[in-house]
């Protein structure tokens, strides 16, 4: 065998070598990147065996009186083309921050380290209230919600109740309050029926349907409503107009969503006046719908959010 061929035999086994290196590096290069490159992915490594291959093809191909400019001149080139094959191997992008979301894609730089991100590489906010997950300290908030920077929804009496469950907002600070948020029994002042009758007039069904949003947003809250009247007529009349008109919030309050089994209603007439009956403004101070919370035991919540009794 001449040395043209031996010298091309080489070189061919090497061309063939030093592809499967470079391809194999391109492939392993994605899955090995957080143990660092291959061996045969350097290039270092790939120019090294590029110089052997220009050598050889070099030596090979040149006459008796040029194998060694030849060899050299085939070296230079193939180790040239051998580190620049394999310096491709690495496709990986940059990831400043490591969260798995390359710098070209990842709108949010700069995570901290170990927060879960989504495709765009912002940290996850479960409950979309703009504040993410690994800061939000009131997880679960209802759509729509706003909160504060804690990710907690805004109390802005600071009574302990959230605003969209406040039934009774800008409560005086210091003010112990129900689980309606209000100090006492809510008054429905603006509840009022037609003459001597337990049909709610349209005014009245507005004011409701505020109260229905807030009981539907606070579902674990069960409620009693009173009905109270004044003194004009008879007491067994009276007691059973006002149980009449209770009965008709609660019908009204269960049309628009609030469950009537988180619903009592009970009426009692002329029996407990909060002014007096002897003059026109108490008499209308008297004719008024209260809304209860209640304990787990059916009774009357006080405004501690403790069991107060039925006395109230």
């Amino acid at each position: 065998m001449n040395k043209s061929t031996t010298g091309l035999l080489l070189g061919s086994a090497l061309v063939m070598g030093l592809a499967g290196c470079a391809s194999s590096g391109s492939q392993s290069s994605g899955s090995q990147a957080s143990s660092g490159d291959s061996w045969y992915s350097s290039p270092f490594v790939c120019g090294l065996a590029g110089g052997l291959i220009g050598g050889g093809l070099g030596y090979g191909v040149s006459s008796n009186d040029d194998e060694e400019t030849g060899a050299a001149i085939g070296a230079t080139a193939g180790a040239t083309a051998g580190a620049l094959l394999c310096s491709g191997g690495d496709s990986r992008e940059l990831d400043s921050d490591n969260d798995g979301v390359p710098d070209s894609r990842d709108e949010c730089p700069n995570t901290p380290a170990g927060v879960a991100v989504d495709a765009k590489g912002c940290p996850i906010d479960t409950d979309g209230d703009g504040v993410p997950d690994y800061l939000d300290q009131c997880p679960g908030t209802p759509a729509g919600v706003e909160v504060d920077s804690r990710g907690c929804p805004l109390d802005s009496d600071g009574d302990g109740v959230p605003d969209y469950q406040d039934q009774c907002p800008n409560t005086p600070a210091g003010t112990q309050v129900n689980a309606l948020g209000c100090p006492a029994a809510l008054v429905l002042r603006d509840v009022n029926f037609e003459f001597d009758s337990a049909k709610l007039t349209s005014n009245a069904e507005q004011t409701l349907n505020d109260v229905a949003e807030k009981l539907n947003s606070n579902e674990q809250v069960r409620v009693r409503l009173e009905g109270h009247t004044d003194s004009v007529g008879s007491a067994s009349y009276n007691k059973d107009l006002s149980q009449r008109r209770a009965n008709s919030v609660r019908d009204y309050l269960a049309s628009q969503g609030v469950s009537s089994d988180r619903m009592e209603a009970l009426g009692f007439g002329e029996e407990r006046p909060v002014a007096s009956n002897d003059t026109a403004e108490g008499r209308a101070e008297n004719r008024r719908t209260e809304v209860h919370p209640l304990g787990d035991d059916g009774q009357v919540m006080d405004r501690t959010g403790q069991n107060g009794g039925n006395n109230q």
